[in-house]
């Protein structure tokens, strides 16, 4: 069955045009309305002419005088201006056409996010509404100006407003998880659980993860990465007692993903909630993002543990999977590392890595 188009008229109609035909209706002229309200003429041609407001106080009169109730004639009113003020917004939306077209409008819309737009007025009120702000000034203020320490990537380049479309739907999707509030020692502990679910296969343990997370007072959402972004991981705090990672599943494999939540968990535990760690990938040199790598490196695999593995220098399919049985956590992930550290190539081992595919994939 075909979706039903609603009624849209092409002009407004004013509570003066229905009082107007009302009265014509009745054999009622404009100057006996106007005696029997005891309103001046004038107020009661302006009004038919929609040059004047029906007030609160004309609406009463109206309905003694009409028998028609007064909230009729306060509706038609607010109606009545809030379809002026809707015609004079969409001029001013469409005028911001260019700026709506630098976002990945049309992703969201096979995505499911927003309807497909039609002409550029309603594509930037599809896109306030997404962003839950009311002007591009307002979309600026939340999200244009905000300090992100990018990972940056030298091969790709982000899109600003890509970048932010991102960010937006993991916002949204973190704001229907109830979390409890942030404990530090609470996610810590999570951190060692979610660490022993990295020997399943991730699609069996990813709502285990998610709970753990919640209950610590992170929520813990997977977005996959849209065009121009490159992303594979956020962290940041959508209040002073809920943060959020946001993961992308940017490489498709076990050990990036885990490393990117491990790194993001870093920022979380060791950084400030003013600022929004978005990673790109491992090239990034600055302290903070050092420290969240080396936080996560040595999450999943502890110094001691991988130094002797590293001096027997044996770094087979069985050597590489009976030491990640040994430390509880999948063998892509020391696959990964091995690899990061130049100890095997990239090529290498790379079977024992989780591949992993988006369910509409």
């Amino acid at each position: 069955m075909a979706k039903p188009i609603p009624y849209q008229p092409d002009r407004a109609t004013s509570p003066g045009e229905v009082l107007e035909e009302y009265l014509a209706a009745h054999g009622m002229t404009k100057a006996e309305l106007a005696s029997r309200c005891g309103r001046p003429m004038k107020t009661i041609s302006e009004i038919i002419h929609g040059k004047a407001a029906i007030t609160p106080e004309t609406a009463l009169q109206l309905e003694r005088v009409l028998g028609r109730p007064a909230s009729l004639w306060q509706g038609l009113e607010a109606r009545y201006r809030l379809d002026l003020a809707a015609a004079q917004e969409s001029k001013a939306l469409a005028s911001h056409g260019d700026w709506a077209r630098g976002f990945p409008w049309k992703a969201l819309v096979e995505r499911g996010h927003i309807e497909q737009p039609e002409g550029d007025a309603d594509l930037v009120g599809k896109l306030l509404r997404f962003f839950g702000v009311g002007t591009p000034t307002g979309w600026e203020a939340r999200f244009g100006r905000m300090q992100v320490a990018y990972r940056r990537s030298p091969a790709f380049a982000a899109v600003p407003e890509a970048v932010a479309a991102w960010l937006r739907l993991g916002e949204r999707e973190a704001e229907a998880i109830a979390c409890e509030r942030f404990d530090k020692r609470r996610f810590t502990l999570a951190l060692s659980k979610v660490r022993r679910m990295t020997s399943r296969n991730f699609g069996d343990v990813c709502e285990s993860a998610r709970a753990e997370c919640a209950a610590a007072g992170v929520a813990l959402v997977f977005v996959r990465e849209l065009p121009k972004t490159h992303l594979s991981g956020v962290a940041r705090w959508l209040g002073k007692d809920k943060a959020l990672i946001q993961l992308s599943a940017r490489y498709r494999s076990d050990d990036h993903l885990w490393f990117t939540f491990f790194h993001e968990a870093g920022h979380i535990l060791l950084h400030g909630k003013k600022t929004i760690f978005i990673d790109v990938d491992r090239s990034d040199r600055n302290e903070l993002e050092d420290e969240a790598n080396r936080f996560a490196r040595d999450q999943l695999i502890p110094p001691a543990a991988f130094a002797k593995f590293q001096a027997s220098g044996i770094y087979t399919e069985t050597s590489v999977t009976a030491f990640a049985r040994k430390q509880g956590i999948a063998p892509g992930i020391v696959v990964g590392r091995l690899q990061h550290e130049g100890l095997i190539t990239f090529a290498s081992l790379n079977s024992l890595k989780q591949r992993l595919v988006w369910p509409s994939e």
